[in-house]
């Protein structure tokens, strides 16, 4: 690594792994800003179910791209993209370091490769879209993808309900297959990258993720998606932890069922993240245990 180069260090991995504490760590020990790459933090109408950051760890250290955002807008990986390279050069005007930390694998590739302009597509198919995968399921919407994007399908992480609702927009409104936009060409930032993942054991994890949908129901969850019920068709809410309890206070399931399919739907979503995270050969991946010593951790990320 070139030592008189700016650095971005970034902190990846499933859901409930820990990757906020040491993110923390890491600003506190560099003295410098965190960039948020999770696609749903931006979003400042959500705050219990996307497990934010506290108010305290938000005061102790600058974070971008959480609350910077509205559920009324269509955020997209080419969004964050602009918005975290901008963030990241303002970071560098005070700091050779920034911190980035989050599980939204599409975002930090598009961050560190650059991504393909995909068309905007007309807001009206896009909830229309969402609207039926929320009435029909995840079958109607493998099915939709399969006949009308079947270059697509081929590909697909098909259990992913963001990707598949995704190219479905874009043919729909385009009439034109997304992988037709998705030249694969590999951009080179003007800075370093440092790409650590955070691996847990799953029994582990899953235990983390039991706890944590405890907690976040606790702490008011449900009042907080009762608050969002005339938005539930929106593309930032068809997220985990939201879309259960929307079917909870639609009569459809109980609440006991809808707290046991968070916990099922979290724990396979951090699967599909690790997929995607273990493809790529440029993370390091760390173990708790070798993150006992956080000072001397942070010290191997840096060389500082």
């Amino acid at each position: 690594m070139n030592q008189h180069k700016n650095t971005v260090i970034i902190i990846a991995g499933p859901t409930a792994s820990g990757k906020t504490a040491l993110s923390l760590q890491l600003a506190a020990y560099l003295k410098t800003d965190i960039v948020s790459a999770d696609s749903r933090q931006c979003y400042k109408e959500l705050n219990i179910g996307v497990a934010k950051p506290t108010s305290e760890e938000l005061q102790s250290v600058k974070h971008y791209f959480i609350d910077s955002h509205s559920i009324h807008e269509n955020v997209t990986a080419q969004i964050f993209e602009q918005y975290a390279l901008q963030s990241v050069n303002e970071i560098f005007q005070h700091n050779r370091f920034a911190v980035m930390v989050g599980g939204t694998g599409l975002y930090i590739k598009a961050f560190c490769e650059g991504l393909d302009a995909i068309p905007q597509v007309d807001e009206t198919i896009r909830k229309e879209i969402a609207g039926q995968y929320n009435q029909f399921g995840l079958s109607w919407l493998q099915d939709q993808v399969k006949e009308k994007d079947p270059d697509f399908w081929g590909i697909a992480e098909q259990q992913n309900p963001q990707r598949l609702m995704r190219a479905l927009e874009v043919i729909s409104g385009t009439g034109k297959s997304i992988t037709g936009y998705r030249k694969k060409e590999i951009l080179h930032r003007p800075f370093n990258i440092i790409k650590t993942g955070l691996g847990l054991h799953k029994d582990q994890l899953y235990a983390n993720i039991d706890a944590r949908v405890n907690t976040m129901m606790e702490h008011g969850l449900p009042e907080e998606v009762k608050s969002l019920l005339p938005f539930k068709d929106y593309n930032a809410l068809q997220t985990v932890g939201y879309k259960e309890l929307f079917a909870y206070y639609a009569n459809q399931i109980s609440l006991a069922e809808a707290i046991n399919k968070i916990k099922i739907n979290t724990r396979h979503y951090a699967k599909r993240q690790i997929t995607w995270f273990k493809k790529d050969s440029g993370i390091k991946w760390v173990t708790p245990i070798e993150r006992l010593d956080s000072a001397a951790f942070i010290s191997s990320l840096t060389d500082k």
